[in-house]
């Protein structure tokens, strides 16, 4: 049976999705960007911090799910800009110190809001 999961400590779905589904032990966690849940704005800074936000915003909605980053087995990154990717990566091996995820980054043209950084992930429950 599919489980919609939905929190405030995640932004607010900005178009007709949900901001995970957890369905047989899974949990299939939408992209987010850097929008502070409490006010639905984009952060302001640099790659580092809204790469921070995002993955903060994915830990709200993994704890909503009964899941955690911690239980995180593949996640999928979208910058704008690639040549980005160390200064992400650096935030990013703060929240994966160990069991390590599986990965793909992918440069994309633009983003919603136009953020910097995308992240979804898929992660046990």
């Amino acid at each position: 049976m599919k489980e919609v999961i939905q929190t405030t400590d995640a932004p607010q779905a900005i178009g007709p999705y949900s901001q995970a589904i957890k369905v047989n032990g899974m949990v299939f966690a939408s992209g987010q960007i850097p929008l502070d849940p409490q006010t639905q704005q984009m952060v302001e800074g640099d790659i580092s911090m809204q790469t921070e936000r995002v993955l903060r915003n994915l830990e709200g909605v993994l704890v909503a799910a009964g899941s955690g980053l911690d239980k995180v087995i593949k996640t999928t990154v979208f910058l704008v800009d690639i040549s980005e990717f160390p200064r992400m990566n650096e935030v990013y091996g703060r929240f994966f110190r160990e069991n390590r995820p599986a990965r793909s980054t992918v440069g994309v043209a633009r983003l919603p809001k136009d953020a910097r950084v995308e992240i979804d992930v898929i992660a046990l429950a």
